[in-house]
């Protein structure tokens, strides 16, 4: 599935064993769900949001010194790690559109995967940066140049708010998620700041900063928690979320002449392609290979599920070794 097709191409093939109890049958599709959720060319997007951050990372650290704003310097910091973040991001769908090879017989696929739960760390690894600095406000309030840091937050409030709206259109791919969820994330603790910093020029109330910012914080990790649980799944080759497993299962099982369903696994390839092997028996299995494409496709269509290869057998399940549920 290295490259992208314009039609659907299915391979189906019968042989015997040596003693000729069985035939098997094996299909592979490329079906119409199989590319339908391809990652998106977020490339403009991606290095317009990095190229702002950037500079308002360095404009942001800058003024921060000036001000002796120590919230202004930590949410520069949560900026920077954005920054890596989306450049994360944004190599792993270059990745993703990687040929296989003969070692890599998927690509780089998985790449998108990894990229996804390194995105997810981070974010919690930022809130961290977040608790503590407003920990040390709360124990050690310091007077700051208010009006510089309103100006500068407002600044990162406008750029992290467009950068975010790029990417909002590709939460089916947890990457682009990652990516719509740093930049959401970036543009709330910067108008935390704002309000902060008002506050504080009108009341000298210091706490009400690090206050905002623990409310922040936890807004992000109730965010960031279902990235990071998604993705440890997909690392651990779960059924992608959204896929209902015993769903398809039950689908196989009604289709013509099918009797019984076995060894069925389904996985993300990637975090936009999801992969499917069954074993199925199939007793009268005359139209073999009419079949293995009727039912890939339907899987393609139905499922989403793009990259299907099915085993048929048309002698006793039991016979097969990989018929208990245990056997991977």
């Amino acid at each position: 599935m290295g490259q992208d097709h314009d039609g659907q191409h299915h391979h189906g093939h019968d042989h015997d064993h040596d003693h000729g109890a069985h035939a098997h049958a094996h299909g592979h599709a490329h079906g119409p769900g199989g590319h339908s959720h391809a990652p998106k060319d977020f490339g403009r997007a991606f290095a317009i949001g990095v190229g702002l951050n950037f500079a308002f990372v360095l404009a942001e650290t800058g003024v921060g010194l000036w001000s002796g704003s120590l919230a202004l310097l930590a949410d520069a910091g949560h900026n920077l790690s954005d920054v890596l973040s989306l450049l994360l991001a944004w190599g792993a769908t270059v990745l993703a559109k990687s040929a296989p090879t003969s070692r890599r017989t998927y690509g780089l696929r998985k790449a998108t995967i990894l990229a996804s739960l390194a995105n997810a760390v981070l974010l919690l690894v930022a809130v961290g940066v977040i608790v503590s600095e407003a920990i040390h406000r709360f124990s050690e309030p310091t007077s700051i140049a208010t009006w510089p840091v309103m100006i500068v937050a407002a600044i990162g409030v406008v750029i992290n708010t467009a950068t975010a709206l790029m990417f909002m259109k590709g939460h089916e791919d947890l990457n682009i998620r990652g990516a719509f969820l740093h930049m959401a994330a970036d543009a709330a603790v910067s108008l935390a700041v704002v309000i902060g910093a008002g506050i504080i020029a009108l009341t000298s109330l210091f706490w009400i900063d690090p206050a905002l910012s623990l409310l922040i914080a936890a807004v992000i990790v109730i965010g960031t928690w279902s990235l990071l649980r998604d993705s440890v799944d997909l690392v651990l080759d779960a059924a992608p979320k959204g896929v209902d497993v015993e769903a398809v299962r039950a689908w196989l099982l009604a289709q013509p002449g099918v009797t019984e369903v076995h060894d069925l696994h389904i996985w993300a390839m990637s975090t936009t392609e999801t992969a499917l092997t069954a074993h199925v028996t199939r007793p009268q299995n005359e139209d073999g290979d009419n079949f293995l494409h009727a039912t890939c496709e339907g899987l393609a269509a139905k499922f989403s599920i793009g990259h299907s290869t099915l085993q048929v057998e048309v002698g006793q399940a039991e016979h097969c070794r990989l018929v208990h549920a245990h056997a991977i």
